[in-house]
C-alpha cells in the first residue's frame, strides 16, 4: 500500500486533510490552496475519534489534538483505516496516559467470501463495507454500509474481523517499548468522596421522585431537574462550601446516572416507563408538503423529523475532491439539527461534524435501495430538518427519508427503517468486568446520555443497510454486540409496519408539480448546435423555460418541472437539432419560401421538406399563398421520403377530415393503422392487398421482381420529384421566371362559383427563349429518357439524379378541371391529369414507351398477364398524365372511349 501519513499528536481534536499533493495535483481553490475540511475528512476525522476517545482515563480533561495529513497516495486503498492504526501508534509513542493501543481494519464480501482490507475496486463490487476497532478482547466501534446483509451474515463478520484487528496492536506495543515517551503524571480532575457524599445525599431522592414519575415529557423532566440543582446549589451556598460549589454540575449528573441506571437493573424500568423492549409511539405521514417533490413527517416519542425530497439533473450531481472513491455522487442526504430542536439558543456557522456524520449515517442506509442510475438518472437531494429531538434523530431521518422517497415516486425497492439499542452495565470495580447489563431498545436522549453505547441499526426487511456504533466505556465485549441484532430487528419490523400503513409503494400519479426527466440521443455536432457560442443558447433556453440542461458526450439531458415546462423544452431543442425523422411523427416547421406547386418548410432542427399544393387542405387549393405565407410556423406531418431523402410533409393531414368533430393526430405521435404500409418500405414489402386498396391514387403498380430496394413506397399521392427550395430558385433564375412569361401563359378554365376566365400559372416560369433548344440537344435528351424508360420497366429503377426532362414544379392540382389539347408540343406544358393521343413507340416486357409528341417519350405499365394486349408500334393509343416517375418521366394510363 503506498500511502503516507503525517500524524502530530498535540494538547485538542482530530483533524484528517488529504493533500492534493498526495496524488500529483493542484487544487482547484481560487486561491489554489486547501481550504476547509470536505465532508469526507470530517467524516474521517470522527472515524478515528470515536475509538480513541473512550480509552482516555477519567478524569482527564486535556486538550488532544491529533492531525493526520495524507502526504502520498496510489488511490487503490482508502487511507482512513490505516489513520486509524497510525493515530494508535503515535498516542502510544506519545507522553499522554491513554488505554491503547487499539487495532482497526476494513472487511468487504465479494460472492459470499469476507476480504480483509478490500482495495477500492474491490470494494466497489463488495455488499458489505465494515470498519472495525477495538482493543485485545473488547469492541470500541463499529461502522458498516451494507446492501441488506442478514443479522447472521454481519456477525459471521464481526467475529471474524475482531483476531484480524487484534494483529496490528504487538507491533504498536513493541514500538512503543523501542521508541515512546515515558507516559506524563496528570493531574485528574476528581471529585472527593466527601463532596459526592454530601451532594448526593441532597439531591438523590428528589432526582428519584423525578425519575418515577412518568407523566413527565423531556423538557418537563428537564425544568424539573434544574430546579433540583437550583436548589442543592442554594443549600451550598448557605453553608459556604466553595468546593462543592465548583464540581456541582458533574456531581448532580452522576447522581442522575446512578439513580437512572439502577432502577433499569434492578427493577427493569425506564424513565419514561416503557418496557426495555418497547418502542415508543410512532406517528408518520407522506406528501403533506404538496408544493415539493416528495416530503414526509415521522414521529417517534418526543423525536420529530420533516423530511423532504428534491429532484435534479444529473449535472447537479456533488463533485467530490477525494484522493479516493467516486469524483461525483448523486444521492446527498443533508441533516440539519437546529437550535430549537432541544429547546436551546444557538447560532448556524458552517459544517457542523456531528450534523455531517449523522447525515452520512442515514445517506449509507438509503443507499441501498435506490434503483441503479442507468434505470432513474436523476440527482435526488433529501433535506432532513430536525423539528424536535429526544434521542435518536438519524434513525429519524432514515425512517422520513424513506417514505419521502416513495413520496416523491422513487423506485425504491422496499422501505428502510432504523432505531437505535442502548445499554446499561454493571462493572464489577474490582476487576473492571461487567457483572450485568440491560439491552435498551429505542433509547431517549437521557438513555444515551448516561448510558454506556448508542447502537444505530438501520435496515429493511431483508437485511441490515448500515450501523454505528459508540460507546462510552472502554470498549464492550463483542458477544454482547451481537446479543444487541435481535431486539434491534425485532423493533425496526415494528417500525416498518406502521411506515407500510401510510405508504408502501412509490406514488405513480403525476403531480403538477412533479419533475419531468428526458432523455436525448443526439451526435456531438447537434449538442454543438444546441449550445451555441460559450454556450449561450442553452443559457437562453433554461432563462426561458426555468428548465436545466445537461450536456455530455451524445446525450442532452433535460429536467423540467412539470410537463408542460417540459414540453417547451423539448419543442425548443427540436427546432434547433431535430430529431429522428419518423413517418407520420407531427413537427413544427416555419415556412421558408412558397410556389406555385407547393411551400418549402424548414423544420426538425434546420431540415427542409415540401408541403405539396395537394397537401394543404382537404378542400382544392388553387393558390398555394391563400393557404400559408413565408414565416408562419405551422405544424405537419411527414408522410414520406423519396430515395433522395427529400421529405414531404402534409398539413392536411393534420387537420380534421370534413365531417369531422375530433382530430386524434397528437404532436409526436405515430399513427398505427393496418391498411397503410410504413412509407420507409420499399414497393415490393407491402401486401398485395394493400395496394388494391390504395390503388385509386397511386402510381401503376409493379411487380416485386420489377421493384429494387430504392424505389418508393406506394402512398396516397402521385409521385413528384422533390427539390430543394434554392435548387428550384436556380432554375426559375435561369429559365428567366419574369412577369412577361407569366403574361403570356396559356390561359385555363377554373371550375368554382364563378364563370370568370383566369389566368393559369406559368408552366415552370420558363421563357420562350428558354423553350427554344437546339434539336441536337433535344435529340440526345430523348435518347437518355427512352434509356430511362426501359430501365424503369425492366428493372425497376428509379435512381439517378436529375434525369427528367420534366420538372414537378409542373404539377397542378388533380381536382383541378381541365381544358387540354389533344397533343402535347413540349414537356413543359404536361401536367397530371391531362389527357392526349399518344403512340405506341416500342414494347417491353412491362410495358409501352409511348411518343407523346414534340419529341416526349412517357410509359405504360402492364397491370397484369391480363392487360397485355395485342399492342403494335404505331396504335394510337388515349391516355392520361396520372404521374411522373423520380426521373420525372410521366408515368400514363389509358382512357376508356367514351
Amino acid at each position: 500500500m503506498n500511502t503516507l501519513l503525517l500524524l502530530i499528536v498535540k494538547y485538542g481534536k482530530v483533524d484528517y486533510q488529504e493533500k492534493h499533493f498526495a496524488q500529483g495535483v493542484i487544487p482547484t481553490t481560487f486561491m489554489r490552496r486547501e481550504g476547509a475540511p470536505r465532508e469526507r475528512e470530517l467524516l474521517c476525522g470522527r472515524l478515528i475519534d470515536r475509538p480513541i476517545r473512550p480509552l482516555f482515563p477519567a478524569g482527564f480533561y486535556h486538550e488532544v489534538q491529533v492531525m493526520a495529513s495524507v502526504l502520498s497516495s496510489d488511490g487503490k486503498q482508502d487511507p482512513d483505516v490505516m489513520a486509524a492504526n497510525a493515530t494508535s501508534a503515535a498516542l502510544m509513542l506519545s507522553d499522554i496516559p491513554w488505554g491503547g493501543p487499539i487495532g482497526v481494519i476494513r472487511i468487504g464480501r465479494i460472492c459470499g467470501q469476507f476480504i480483509v482490507n478490500p482495495s477500492m475496486d474491490e470494494l466497489s463490487l463488495s455488499d458489505l463495507n465494515l470498519v472495525y476497532a477495538c482493543t485485545r478482547d473488547k469492541t470500541l466501534m463499529i461502522d458498516v454500509q451494507a446492501r441488506e446483509i442478514s443479522e447472521k451474515d454481519l456477525e459471521a463478520a464481526l467475529r471474524l474481523a475482531h483476531p484480524e484487528a487484534v494483529r496490528y496492536l504487538e507491533p504498536q506495543i513493541r514500538l512503543a517499548a523501542r521508541a515512546g515517551k515515558s507516559k506524563k503524571e496528570y493531574t485528574l480532575s476528581m471529585v472527593s468522596d466527601i463532596t459526592f457524599e454530601k451532594v448526593r445525599n441532597l439531591a438523590e431522592a428528589p432526582i428519584e421522585a423525578v425519575f418515577t414519575d412518568h407523566t413527565y415529557g423531556k423538557f418537563e423532566r428537564g425544568e424539573a431537574l434544574d430546579l433540583i440543582t437550583q436548589d442543592v446549589k442554594r443549600a451550598l451556598e448557605e453553608e459556604c462550601d466553595e468546593e462543592s460549589l465548583k464540581v456541582l454540575p458533574k456531581v448532580v449528573d452522576t447522581v442522575r446516572k446512578e439513580v437512572v441506571r439502577r432502577r433499569i437493573i434492578a427493577e427493569g424500568l425506564r424513565v419514561d416507563g416503557r418496557h426495555l423492549n418497547e418502542v415508543r409511539p410512532l406517528y408518520c405521514e407522506s406528501g403533506n408538503l404538496p408544493i415539493l417533490h416528495g416530503s414526509s413527517l415521522f414521529s417517534r416519542g418526543d423525536t420529530q423529523v420533516l423530511c423532504t425530497v428534491t429532484l435534479g439533473a444529473p449535472g447537479d450531481a456533488q463533485r467530490l475532491d477525494s484522493l479516493v472513491g467516486p469524483p461525483t455522487k448523486r444521492f446527498m442526504l443533508h441533516y440539519s439539527f437546529p437550535p430549537f430542536s432541544i429547546n436551546e439558543v444557538g447560532k448556524r456557522v458552517g459544517l457542523n461534524r456531528r450534523e455531517v456524520g449523522h447525515g452520512t449515517l442515514a445517506e449509507k442506509a438509503l443507499l441501498a435501495v435506490l434503483p441503479p442510475e442507468e434505470e432513474f438518472p436523476y440527482t435526488v437531494r433529501i433535506n432532513s430538518e430536525v423539528m424536535a429531538s429526544d434521542g435518536s434523530t438519524s434513525m429519524a431521518t432514515v425512517c422520513g427519508g424513506s417514505m419521502a422517497l416513495m413520496d416523491a415516486g422513487i423506485p425504491l425497492r422496499e422501505h428502510v427503517a432504523g432505531i437505535s439499542v442502548g445499554l446499561v452495565t454493571e462493572v464489577d470495580p474490582s476487576t473492571n468486568t461487567i457483572k450485568d447489563y440491560r439491552i435498551l431498545t429505542d433509547i431517549l436522549g437521557l438513555e444515551d446520555h448516561l448510558g454506556d453505547m448508542d447502537f444505530k441499526i438501520a435496515g429493511t426487511r431483508k437485511g441490515i443497510t448500515a450501523i454505528q456504533l459508540d460507546i462510552k466505556p472502554a470498549g464492550i465485549p463483542l458477544d454482547i454486540i451481537c446479543e444487541c441484532l435481535e431486539p434491534a430487528l425485532r423493533g425496526r419490523l415494528q417500525i416498518l409496519d406502521r411506515m407500510e400503513q401510510e405508504i408502501n409503494a412509490p406514488r405513480t400519479q403525476h403531480y403538477r408539480n412533479s419533475p419531468r426527466l428526458a432523455t436525448l440521443k443526439f451526435s456531438n455536432d447537434s449538442l454543438r448546435r444546441l449550445l451555441g457560442p460559450m454556450g449561450a443558447l442553452k443559457r437562453k433556453i433554461e432563462e426561458e423555460t426555468g428548465a436545466r440542461i445537461s450536456v455530455s458526450d451524445g446525450t442532452l439531458t433535460v429536467v423540467a418541472k412539470n410537463q408542460s415546462v417540459m414540453d417547451k423544452v423539448q419543442e425548443k431543442v427540436d427546432f434547433i437539432v431535430g430529431r429522428e425523422i419518423e413517418i407520420g411523427g407531427i413537427y413544427k416547421g416555419v415556412v421558408t419560401s412558397v410556389k406555385e406547386y407547393g411551400a418549402f418548410v424548414e423544420f426538425n432542427g434546420g431540415q427542409q421538406g415540401l408541403l405539396h399544393i395537394s397537401e394543404l387542405s382537404h378542400e382544392p387549393v388553387v393558390r398555394v399563398s391563400d393557404v400559408v405565407s413565408i414565416g408562419q410556423q405551422i405544424s405537419l406531418m411527414c408522410i414520406g421520403q423519396d430515395v433522395r431523402g427529400n421529405i414531404k410533409l402534409s398539413l392536411k393531414s393534420t387537420l380534421p377530415r370534413p365531417g369531422s368533430d375530433t382530430n386524434n393526430v397528437v404532436e409526436g405521435s405515430i399513427p398505427i393503422t393496418k391498411q397503410a404500409p410504413s412509407v420507409w418500405a420499399s414497393i415490393g414489402d407491402v401486401p398485395d392487398s394493400e395496394e388494391k386498396q390504395n390503388s385509386d391514387l397511386e402510381e401503376l403498380p409493379v411487380a416485386k421482381d420489377e421493384t429494387s430496394e430504392g424505389s418508393l413506397p406506394t402512398s396516397k399521392l402521385p409521385s413528384f420529384l422533390i427539390r430543394s427550395a434554392a435548387e428550384c430558385d436556380e432554375e426559375e433564375k435561369s429559365a428567366g421566371f419574369n412577369q412577361s412569361s407569366r403574361n403570356t401563359s396559356k390561359p385555363r378554365s377554373i371550375s368554382g362559383s364563378n364563370d370568370k376566365l383566369k389566368t393559369s400559372p406559368p408552366q415552370n416560369g420558363m421563357s420562350d427563349s428558354a423553350k427554344n433548344v437546339k434539336k441536337s440537344k433535344i435529340s440526345s435528351q430523348k435518347e437518355k429518357d427512352i434509356n430511362s424508360i426501359f430501365t424503369i420497366l425492366s428493372m425497376g429503377e428509379d435512381g439517378d439524379k436529375h434525369g427528367s426532362a420534366f420538372n414537378a414544379n409542373s404539377q397542378n392540382d388533380l381536382n383541378d378541371t381541365k381544358e387540354v389539347p389533344e397533343t402535347c408540343t413540349g414537356a413543359k406544358n404536361l401536367k397530371l391529369g391531362m389527357k392526349l393521343n399518344a403512340k405506341v413507340y416500342q414494347i417491353r416486357t412491362h410495358g409501352l414507351v409511348l411518343d407523346l409528341g414534340g419529341g416526349i417519350r412517357g410509359m405504360y405499365r402492364f397491370e397484369g398477364d391480363n392487360d397485355k394486349r395485342d399492342f403494335k408500334v404505331g396504335d394510337e393509343l388515349h391516355v392520361m398524365c396520372s404521374s411522373f416517375s423520380t426521373k420525372g418521366i410521366p408515368v400514363m394510363s389509358l382512357v376508356e372511349d367514351e
